[in-house]
């Protein structure tokens, strides 16, 4: 692989990261839940779960997902189910409207760590279409076969990091404007808009055929 493929890859790679999705979007209602803390360990457990997705298709076991029909439907109705349940519970957030002004500090989790990184693991590992992506574009990229495994992991794990640095800035940005997402319209808007788009993404995800 050499330089002008893996900066076409960063390339590639940066605006399909960019773009929002499921995981954009998890990010967003648990760091206007729980604060920056909160929408970090999202992001953690999202990037956790494009290393292990990228090992897998770097390695050859993705591919073994991928064809089998029964492995591949079964990820993916858990993933129009987990979207489905994250998005109706945003929304009944949205409807009830009960926000509690006098919350933590906007950089504290007021649920256990291991839900926000467990949220934002689950949501992405049972996305089948990260598994897809690898599978499909990685190849694309890589050099020599002798060396595909090596620069096929470099290739997964520059996405994981860089996906990793765009939702940790996204936290950020939402930390620096957290007075104004904790107003009471603001937080409700916030939740519809972000419960529908997951449920919009649940719906997609249900409707693609492999």
């Amino acid at each position: 692989m050499t330089l002008t493929s893996y900066l076409s890859y960063l390339a590639f790679a940066i605006v399909v990261t960019i773009a929002p999705g499921p995981d954009f979007a998890l990010t967003v209602t648990n760091s206007l839940r729980g604060g920056r803390k909160a929408g970090l360990l999202t992001s953690l457990g999202i990037a956790s779960s494009n290393v292990l997705q990228g090992t897998a298709a770097a390695l050859g076991l993705g591919a073994l997902i991928v064809h089998s029909q029964w492995a591949f439907t079964t990820i993916r109705w858990a993933g129009v189910a987990y979207l489905a349940y994250l998005g109706i519970q945003t929304i009944r957030s949205a409807i009830k409207g009960r926000y509690d002004l006098s919350e933590l500090p906007a950089d504290q989790v007021s649920a256990p760590k291991w839900l926000r990184f467990q949220q934002g693991f689950l949501s992405n590992i049972t996305n089948p279409k990260v598994l897809t992506l690898y599978l499909s574009v990685l190849p694309q990229f890589l050099g020599s076969a002798s060396a595909s495994v090596p620069n096929a992991l470099l290739l997964a794990y520059s996405h994981a990091v860089f996906g990793l640095i765009w939702l940790t800035v996204l936290v950020a940005f939402l930390h620096q404007i957290r007075s104004f997402l904790r107003r009471r319209p603001v937080r409700r808007t916030l939740d519809a808009v972000t419960g529908l788009a997951m449920l919009g993404f649940s719906a997609k995800l249900a409707t693609e055929t492999h």
